[in-house]
Parts: C-alpha cells; structure tokens; sequence
C-alpha cells in the first residue's frame, strides 16, 4: 500500500523544499515490493516541486502533515479521537467546498483553528481513502471521494452510537422539565387534600360532608390519568413541536418560569469564527483590524482618539495563524498566508471596494457580529400568569398547612403523617419556586445591558466602516492592494497519492526539464 507523509517546509525567502518524515496511507494503490517510500518519494520528485519560486507575499510558508504512527487501514478509526464539533464542522466544510478542499478552506469555513483543521482533514483522509496533491508552489490540498460520508459512517462506532445518545439526552431533558411542573400540580393537591383532611378531622359530621364534597370535587377537577398520559409522553412532545413550533405546553411553561430556556447564544461563538474566517478569505487574507472589529468583543467607539488600540485582535492572529505588516504608509495590516491559498474559487471576493461596496460585494457574510438578548421565559403572558397563580395558590397552601400542622397534639396515621413528613420538601419547593426567577430575573437584567452594550459598539465599528473617514479610507485601500489570493488548479497539481510513485515518472521528468530550461 503506497503510504506517504508530506512536511512543506520554506525554510528561505527563495526555495520551497519537500521534506517527508513519516508514513500515512492515504491511497490505497500498491507499492512495488521492499520499496521504501519515503526515501524514493524524496530522490523521485521533481526538481520544480523541490526548488520552487517563492510567492510574493509570503516568503516563508509552512504546510506540514505531521500524522501519527498508529494510523492505519482497517484499525483505529482516527476521527473518533476528534472532538465530535470539530469533526462535524470540517465534515460540512468539506461538503460545502466540493470535497478539494487545502486546511485554510476548512479553517475559513468552518472557523476551526488551523491546527483543528489539520488534523480532522488527516483523520478523515486516512478513514474514508482520502488522498493528497501536492502543487508545484508545494501546496496540500486533500481530496475526498463522494461517497466519504458512507465510509466514515460504516466504520466509525462513534457516528452510531451519538444519534442514540443525543436522543437518550433529549429524553430526559424533557422529562425533567414536565417533572417540575407535574411537582406543582402534585404540591397544590397534596397540600389542599391534608388541609381539607385536617379540617374535617374536628367533627365526624363534617368529617363525612367535607369528604363527599371533596372527592366529588377532585373528580371534576384533576384527573391524574389525562395529566400523565399527556405530559408524560415523548411522543406528544415531539407531536406538539410539529403542530405549534415554539409554544410550549402548561407544563413546560413551569419550567421554563422557573428556570428559562437556556442560552440563546449557544453555538453563537462558532458561528462568529465562521465569519470572521469567511470574511478574510474573501478579502484575499489580507484585513485591518478595523475590518474585523464588528466580529469582535471591542470597547466603544471613541471619536476623540485617533486611532485605538488592536490588542482585541490578537485571538484571531493565534487563531488563524496571521501576523501583522506596515506597509508603505505605515499602516498596520495582517496577513493570513494559510488563508490565501485555496482550491475553490467560489472563495474569491470583490477586493477592489472599500466603505458601503465592499460590505455589499460580500455576499453573505453578516455586517457585524449580534448576539441574542436573554429572554425571561418562552411562554406566553397567559401561561405565566396561570404558573404564577398556582405557584402562589401552592405557597399560600404550604404557609396554611404548616401553621395547623403545629396545633395538632397528637398526628393521625396515613395520609397526615406522610405529609408532615414531606413538609420541609413542599416549603422548600414552595419558596424557591418564586426565589430563583427573582433571582434570575435581577440576573438577566444585567446580562442583557452588557450585550446591548457589546452589540452597539460593535454596530458602531461597522458604520464607520460603511462611510471610512480619509485616514482609515487609504488603510483600506492599502488592504485590498496587498491582498493575494491563489486558486490551485487541477493542471498545477506535480504529484498526487491517488497513484502509484513510479507512474508518475514521466511527469516528474517533465517538470525538471521545465525547470532546467528556465534556469
């Protein structure tokens, strides 16, 4: 089995050089017998791939493929050991680009660190029969074949197992929101039947007249078979959604009263990643800070200074793998080299506008960067209404059974007993049921006064974008002049892992016979 590692090194400003250093089967072709691949792959390429011009903006590039030694066909499926976001972000990458992708296309699409991207390209290469070209600037890109997704899914235990388990985890999410609110309706009976018990204990008269009443009453009004085999069902939840996408049912709302509906925002930080990935690619891996601000958690706009500090920049320079340049003027620009580099040219943009065009030659990608309000509750007015009134109702119940649970001298067996048991339980169930909206209500107040803060200062930044003052208008333009984008092309491609080493030694000959004839 041909088995191969690529490390591009730019050691210079002038050659590129191809180092190989390890084993990694990406193609499944076979090699001749005893034939040591590396040190053939390293004699056998031709001189254009190993001594080839540097680019013009970046003189030292580095693209290595460093895969561990446990890699191997039929073994440990290597994209189990990535994280499973990580996995499915670069897998929906790949798909959206076309299955030819380099690790900056990935990184770019799905806001993946380079490093991440990396190593979920070589995990699903060596899983799915993945293979590599190498350009002759040296550059790897990783093609997939169309049915890659089957592959994986045939040999990862992993891709199984989590659909099972995310069911399983939807499951008794739900079930612990209805719980709470099916606690509130076993409270208010609890409670109200042990006063009513208690009251009519005094008189065996109105022990018999209070009981009849009581049981009649009970009848009409709650009737625990319709509350549990409605609730309580998965099914009814999952047919509800479908009916009415975003209400919730009585008993959710309980919940959701108490306790909310979660972060708004949840999966936001990989969405803004996203952005800010796609908006350099498009923009030739070239940008100012100023750019990128309306992505970014960035103070407000100050007009009296002339010029603000970029330290909110440096996440996306760790990230991405930029640095910063000055060009003629002294501007501070950055440089994304692994972003410059592509196999699809759907990644190109429109570069030669600044102000208002630019933002709309974009295509998109979002002004800026927003993030979600916290709400209080999803349900509606009436529904909280009503969770507070039997919360209430439960509260001034509880308040009422403790006082004349203290004037019995001597405590009834059966249903007295239990309760007087439990009573610590209701009042602790009583009270924080209005103890932790209030507390999270103060909490939310403040939450949300810092996004609105963050969100306009980071609207702010993406009008002065739109209408550029003369100053930052010239940086701009700066920006676009320096951008460089290079689409690799199948023609470019010097090598390839779909075939064996020795048929590609006519092509090897050619490109050191081009190379020589440029010399």
């Amino acid at each position: 089995m041909a088995s191969i590692s690529q490390s591009l090194i730019a050691p210079s400003r002038t050659h590129h050089h191809l180092l190989l250093h390890r084993s990694l089967p990406f193609s499944k072709s076979s090699p001749l017998p005893g034939l040591n691949c590396a040190s053939h792959l390293t004699s056998s390429l031709p001189l254009a791939l190993r001594h080839a011009k540097s680019r013009a903006l970046v003189p030292a590039v580095r693209a290595s493929i460093e895969v561990p030694a446990a890699i191997r066909p039929g073994g440990t499926v290597e994209t189990d050991r990535l994280p499973s976001d990580v996995r499915d972000r670069s897998i929906q990458a790949v798909d959206s680009l076309g299955g030819r992708v380099t690790v900056g296309d990935v990184a770019a699409e799905a806001g993946l660190k380079l490093d991440e991207a990396e190593r979920a390209l070589q995990a699903l290469a060596a899983d799915t029969g993945g293979f590599l070209e190498v350009s002759d600037e040296g550059d790897v890109l990783y093609t997939f074949p169309k049915d890659y997704r089957a592959k994986l899914a045939a040999k990862s235990f992993k891709l199984k197992v989590e659909p099972l388990v995310e069911k399983a985890k939807g499951a008794f999410a739900y079930l612990i929101r209805v719980s709470f609110g099916t606690a509130l309706i076993a409270s208010i009976v609890l409670v109200y039947t042990t006063i009513i018990a208690l009251a009519s204990s005094q008189s065996d008269e109105d022990n018999r007249k209070r009981r009849s009443s009581f049981n009649s009453g009970v009848t009409v009004f709650f009737n625990p078979t319709d509350l549990f085999c409605r609730y309580w069902d998965v099914n009814y939840y999952k047919r509800r959604q479908i009916e009415s996408e975003g209400e919730l049912n009585f008993i959710e709302s309980v919940f959701s009263f108490v306790f909310g509906d979660g972060d708004p925002n949840q999966g936001l930080e990989e969405e803004r990643w996203k952005l800010i990935g796609q908006y350099i690619s498009s923009n030739g891996g070239v940008v100012t800070a100023e750019e990128l601000a309306p992505f970014l958690d960035v103070p407000p706009l100050d007009s009296n200074k002339e010029q603000d500090e970029e330290s909110y920049i440096l996440p996306v320079l760790l990230r991405f793998q930029g640095h910063p340049e000055v060009d003629e003027q002294g501007n501070i620009l950055y440089l994304f080299p692994s972003l410059q580099r592509t196999a699809s040219s759907r990644r190109i943009g429109r570069k030669e506008y600044v102000g208002t065009r630019l933002a709309q030659s974009i295509i998109g990608i979002d002004r800026y960067f927003k993030e979600q309000k916290w709400k209080f509750s999803k349900s509606n007015a009436s529904q909280r209404a009503l969770v507070v009134g039997l919360g209430a109702l439960n509260l001034f119940g509880v308040i009422i059974l403790g006082v004349m649970l203290k004037d019995v001298t001597t405590m009834p067996r059966g249903l007295i007993s239990l309760v007087s048991q439990l009573l610590p339980l209701l009042q602790a169930y009583a009270a924080s049921f209005f103890a932790i909206p209030c507390f999270r209500w103060l909490q939310l107040l403040r939450t949300n006064n810092e996004i609105t803060k963050r969100n306009e200062a980071r609207l702010d930044r993406a009008r002065a974008l739109e209408l550029p003052n003369p100053s930052l208008r010239r940086k701009l333009l700066s920006a676009r002049d320096m951008a460089s984008q290079k689409v690799i092309r199948p023609e470019e491609i010097v090598y390839t892992t779909r075939n064996d080493i020795m048929d590609q030694d006519y092509e090897e000959k050619e490109w050191d016979r081009r190379f020589k004839e440029l010399e």
